[in-house]
């Protein structure tokens, strides 16, 4: 048999069962791996963590934004609420995601209250109306960017900030 005539693959039925982790009819891939090549050759998305706070409350705000595993920190970012140091640690983000040529890009922080007026799941009132129309108009005609929650543990920015 040459090369050439020769099949790729021989059939599971010539070659008797696949041995132990590996997949009848995909001989050379063991399951795992074939199960998770499609997500390992798809792009990862960039994780933005943001988060903001202030002491006391209201007061002195400070925000913090995490790409890439680096931290750009905002001690004296002006006078407000908890509230108003979120909204303007998303808005950073976003800012900072633009400034970087993102364009597949979440955006995590642990503000239940600003992820969902973000998203506009929940109607954003009194100050936080102006910053949901700051950040849409940042959007502007673009796709608007996914903005989700995670635990105060896993916010990266939050553990920055926490960090004196």
């Amino acid at each position: 048999m040459t090369l050439a005539s020769r099949p790729l693959h021989p059939s599971p039925a010539a070659s008797g069962p696949p041995p132990h982790g590996f997949a009848a009819g995909r001989i050379g891939f063991p399951r795992a791996a074939w199960r998770a090549m499609p997500s390992a050759m798809k792009p990862r998305r960039t994780k933005i963590y943001f988060d903001g706070g202030c002491r006391p409350n209201p007061g002195a705000m400070e925000i913090a934004v995490v790409i890439g595993g680096v931290a750009a920190i905002d001690r004296a970012a002006g006078t407000g609420s908890s509230m108003d140091a979120e909204w303007l640690a998303l808005i950073a983000a976003l800012r900072l995601a633009q400034a970087r040529g993102l364009s597949d890009f979440v955006l995590l922080g642990d503000a239940a209250a600003v992820v969902a007026q973000a998203n506009g799941a929940v109607a954003a009132r009194h100050g936080a109306a102006a910053h949901l129309a700051i950040f849409r108009g940042l959007v502007g005609d673009g796709p608007t960017p996914r903005v989700r929650h995670v635990k105060r543990s896993q916010n990266l920015a939050g553990i920055a900030l926490a960090r004196r």
